[in-house]
């Protein structure tokens, strides 16, 4: 897809994008300069930041993992994203094939290529809404042409929730979405913190901040009311590599480094 075409889509070309500059991090190529420039900026305050990315999408894949080996076959991925290897939908179907995915995202570029990668794929599909409003997200024709919330559902909120300041009310946001799911559904949530975190990582949230993008660190307990009425499972609220790890020894000798924290919680 060409820049022009992509420029009808209403991207700003002028402004680091967090998506783009996630996909930049994890070595994927939907970026663009600014993209790249403020990246580049991140890296200089924390030369580890393309590793935490990458911790990230592990996590991400371990938990879709999860849902699917618990009986999960419907997965609502919201702020997905660029497509990149070791999507929701390619672990999930990797397990059934008839699994369902729907991505949500507001960015674009994400959109233009999740269509592109997707365009095959009848169990998968991209819808291009705001998910700060889940009214839009929840009755789009696609949504309800490949989800059934009469049957369990894994929302996954993956590096999402910490782009919400408090004054949005991200536990009203939460609770929107968990509110229809069925009993048995899991929401899977990342979300940035500063806990146990140094300076480093404090200044990295104003380079955030200074390009437009607010960035919410929020500790266990902030995460834990965001959730209020689910049951979080174990091993609780944890850096994103202690949470279930593949193999003991990747969870290393300082986890919080990974400067995230990450929950799994059920709906009972």
């Amino acid at each position: 897809m060409t820049e022009d075409e992509l420029a009808k889509r209403g991207i700003d070309f002028d402004k680091p994008n967090a998506a783009r500059v996630y996909d930049y991090l994890i070595g994927g190529k939907l970026n663009y300069a600014v993209d790249r420039v403020f990246a580049e900026q991140i890296l200089q305050v924390r030369p580890e930041s393309r590793e935490l990315a990458l911790l990230n999408r592990k996590w991400l894949r371990r938990v879709v993992r999860f849902g699917a080996e618990h009986g999960i076959r419907q997965f609502l991925d919201i702020g997905s994203g660029m497509p990149t290897v070791g999507h929701v939908h390619e672990v999930a179907q990797a397990i059934d094939p008839a699994s369902r995915v729907v991505y949500v995202d507001n960015e674009p570029v994400a959109v233009a290529h999740s269509e592109i990668v997707l365009q095959d794929n009848d169990n998968a599909a991209m819808v291009h809404a705001d998910a700060e409003y889940p009214d839009d997200v929840l009755e789009h024709p696609t949504t309800e042409r490949l989800l059934d919330f009469a049957e369990p559902v894994m929302v996954i909120m993956a590096a999402f929730v910490h782009f919400i300041p408090d004054e949005r009310d991200p536990a009203g946001l939460i609770a929107a979405y968990t509110d229809v799911l069925a009993l048995g559904s899991y929401l899977a949530l990342s979300s940035g913190t500063f806990e146990g975190q140094g300076e480093e990582v404090r200044r990295a949230a104003e380079l955030y901040r200074n390009s437009g993008t607010n960035v919410v660190a929020r500790s266990r307990e902030e995460l834990r009311a965001l959730v209020k009425g689910l049951e979080i499972l174990p091993p609780g609220i944890v850096f994103i590599p202690e949470w279930r790890p593949d193999d003991p020894a990747e969870v290393g000798e300082h986890p919080e480094l990974a400067s995230q924290l990450a929950l799994v919680a059920r709906k009972n």
